[in-house]
């Protein structure tokens, strides 16, 4: 029970932990056109199979596989302008773009760069990623949790004693959201026709940063 003459000091903490990612998630496909809608999709399937089985040949499990998006659209031409510059024929379709891309988690960050090279060497034209990230993030965030509460009892006594007063106890604690923001996403595109007098594919993974926000009511007296 609260004393009638204690005074409570609400205490908001963020906790840090960093870690070094064992994940890559990145997105990867292969944009297709064709004269007809049939034609543009089968040659985007045909390319996308083989994608896919570049995938599974660099060691990358099926459940690390996900399709993501799978888009048929119409590609006009130019309109028609006359001597007066109006307008007069609308664009045409003149053919299709097909469009399928898939998810996938690669595990071995060292060999990552070589599952990119690959991708591009069996057909894709579309490369989206990484962003890195932890399998696991339950010990590092436990570490963030005990960094944010010592930080918000050091705080605690620094008001107390600021006040003329002292932490008698801890009343309660609340745990806001866990973010782990890491290495931003960068985009990387390629073109499967330039790819073969360029370098290996680097990639730097550095460390991922995760973050928890805690709460704490401290009884001063």
């Amino acid at each position: 029970m609260i004393a009638a003459t204690s005074t409570l000091l609400t205490v908001t903490s963020e906790g840090k932990s960093t870690r070094t990612p064992d994940l890559a998630v990145f997105n990867a496909g292969v944009v297709s056109e064709g004269k007809t809608a049939s034609e543009a999709l089968s040659g985007n399937a045909a390319a996308m199979n083989k994608v896919i089985g570049t995938l599974k040949k660099a060691g990358i499990a099926d459940k690390d596989i996900q399709t993501s998006q799978i888009s048929l659209n119409p590609v006009y031409g130019q309109p028609v302008i006359g001597p007066n510059g109006q307008v007069v024929q609308e664009p045409r379709i003149v053919g299709y773009q097909a469009s399928n891309s898939v998810t996938i988690r690669s595990r071995d960050i060292k060999g990552f760069g070589k599952v990119l090279d690959a991708l591009v060497a069996s057909g894709s034209n579309q490369i989206n990623g990484p962003a890195f990230q932890m399998s696991d993030p339950r010990a590092a965030m436990d570490e963030a949790r005990g960094d944010a509460m010592k930080q918000a009892r050091a705080r605690a006594d620094l008001y107390a004693k600021a006040a003329g007063l002292r932490v008698r106890r801890l009343v309660s604690i609340s745990e806001g959201g866990a973010v782990e923001p890491g290495p931003r996403p960068m985009v990387m595109m390629a073109r499967a026709d330039k790819i073969g007098a360029a370098p290996p594919t680097p990639v730097a993974p550095g460390e991922v940063e995760l973050s928890i926000t805690v709460q704490m009511v401290y009884e001063l007296e």
